[in-house]
């Protein structure tokens, strides 16, 4: 019994040692090593500071800015609260809030349908990309805000504009916050 007692002590030490101390150490390491940035979170630096991630989108409320996804996730892309709304289809709160989105962009563009990616949130809360559909319809807004020619802020989009991974994996997206910083490179907001 001593011995059986002896041995499981004695594997339980040093399988936490291995799997526990070891293993991660090791595999920070390498990541540290072969992939900085994503094992740092991927961070956009601008003028030094960290002004954001590439994988959490963020909030854009200004008329100047290409608009991100709805996001429940706390007060919105609050990364500690990430989740969706977990709102049903006949949900009358969900309902109200995208008729009031819907309403919201018509107005903004009249004679353009709205892409689906801007009135309905995603399970995470946390997208930081948008379709290029949803790029395409803020067009027209953002080059009048910021006093720019819409083919310009089109080439914007498009230099932003990330294909499908390995060319058939997922869909065509934009990442709205280096378009935006890259619209406050090139115009400023007036």
């Amino acid at each position: 019994m001593k011995q059986n007692l002896r041995i499981a002590i004695l594997i339980t030490l040093v399988t936490t040692v291995i799997f526990g101390l070891i293993y991660p150490l090791a595999v920070t390491g390498l990541a540290q090593l072969l992939f900085p940035g994503q094992a740092n979170g991927s961070l956009i630096v601008k003028n030094g500071q960290v002004v954001g991630s590439q994988l959490l989108g963020q909030t854009f409320s200004s008329p100047g800015y290409f608009h991100s996804r709805p996001s429940y996730a706390g007060t919105g892309y609050d990364a500690s609260q990430s989740s969706g709304s977990n709102l049903g289809p006949t949900n009358h709160q969900l309902f109200d809030r995208v008729q009031g989105d819907v309403a919201k962009l018509h107005a903004e563009n009249p004679a353009a349908p709205i892409p689906v990616d801007l009135v309905t949130a995603s399970a995470s809360g946390l997208d930081p990309e948008i379709s290029p559909a949803a790029a395409e319809f803020q067009i027209a807004r953002v080059a009048r805000e910021r006093n720019m020619p819409a083919s310009d802020v089109r080439s914007l989009v498009a230099k932003h504009t990330l294909g499908r991974q390995f060319g058939f994996l997922g869909e065509p997206r934009v990442r709205v916050l280096e378009l935006n910083l890259d619209l406050d490179a090139s115009h400023r907001e007036k």
